[in-house]
């Protein structure tokens, strides 16, 4: 007979509410689809906890309600995109960029929501490029490589979570990292570390090189390959020089890329990565508004790609407010 599992299951589930949303958002690639899928896992486990477990199985056992609810809710939603999916970069940095909402754009994810522990969520399986490499894998595959080469499960442990036969589970998992090798994404990047000193640094020239509205001193900061894009803007920019003339233009007051004037504030980080909030002033307002969320790559010492979240909705999931004062 099933053995009831103890009163205090809240506490043993919130345990690892936040490992549980960063697999979900790892699964599912939004923070509102990782909210939902949490809240649906936890329904879930609740309806059986007349279950055979006990404190030490918890943990396993809600990744495996976790997963499948993701699997079931992608057969309803779109994998989540990048710029760079869509083709190749546009070589005219003063093209206007345009906005798509419409399309499945990927969201970043505030540091201050990750797990204590940094065991539990590795740098190079959080990073955007990362997240946004898994997003071009099939559903289950994404899976399966989510728990045998991020969260290190057994073959064996994964094919049961996934309902499937051992060697169709180690077939997907080599598919997927055949996959992954080709979009320069692993789980085994030895580059991904903790955020450095010098990565910090290179943050606060940045916001600083943008507050004296300097296109020369962010050009100085960028690698000659760098990549700057900026979701719903379905259109990326692959090349120093291209990035260079579209920010030449958008601090230009009389470009048509000129928007208003901007103010930059560091944040604890995105994806593990140096991040800041962007604030925009238009016309007469007398704030700064919310406008997006700045995600860096830096690679020695030099930015490698800035991703740019134009989606003021985000502010609150990083504590930041929706307006400031100039």
């Amino acid at each position: 007979m099933d053995r009831q599992l103890p009163v205090d299951f809240g506490s043993l589930f919130e345990r690892h509410r936040r490992e549980l949303h960063v697999h979900c958002y790892r699964m599912l690639g939004t923070l509102d689809d990782a909210d939902d899928l949490v809240q649906e896992t936890f329904l879930k486990a609740w309806r059986k906890r007349k279950s055979n477990l006990g404190p030490e199985t918890i943990r396993p056992w809600l990744y495996r309600i976790a997963t499948n609810a993701c699997l079931d809710a992608l057969k309803r939603r779109p994998s989540r995109i990048m710029p760079w999916h869509l083709g190749a970069p546009v070589v005219d940095g003063t093209q206007p960029v345009g906005s798509s909402p419409e399309l499945p754009w990927l969201q970043p994810y505030p540091d201050r929501w990750l797990p204590a522990d940094e065991r539990l969520v590795a740098r190079q399986t959080i990073e955007i490029a990362f997240l946004a490499a898994i997003h071009m894998l099939p559903p289950r595959q994404r899976a399966v490589l989510i728990l045998r080469d991020v969260l290190d499960w057994s073959a064996t442990d994964a094919a049961d979570v996934l309902r499937t036969s051992v060697a169709a589970a180690n077939s997907a998992l080599q598919r997927a990292r055949t996959t992954m090798k080709a979009h320069h994404a692993t789980t085994a990047d030895g580059t991904a570390t903790a955020r450095s000193a010098e990565e910090r640094a290179v943050l606060v020239q940045f916001i600083e090189a943008w507050e004296r509205s300097d296109a020369a001193a962010i050009a100085a900061l960028l690698r000659e390959d760098a990549r700057w894009s900026m979701p719903p803007a379905p259109l990326w920019h692959g090349s120093r020089e291209a990035i260079v003339a579209a920010i030449r233009a958008a601090l230009d007051p009389v470009s048509r890329a000129h928007v208003g004037q901007m103010r930059q504030v560091a944040l604890d980080g995105a994806n593990r990565q140096p991040a800041c909030a962007i604030y925009l002033r238009s016309g007469g307002d007398e704030r700064y508004r919310a406008f997006g969320i700045n995600v860096l790559r830096i690679v020695d010492g030099k930015i490698a790609e800035v991703t740019a979240f134009l989606d003021p909705r985000l502010f609150p999931a990083f504590g930041m407010p929706s307006s400031m004062y100039a």
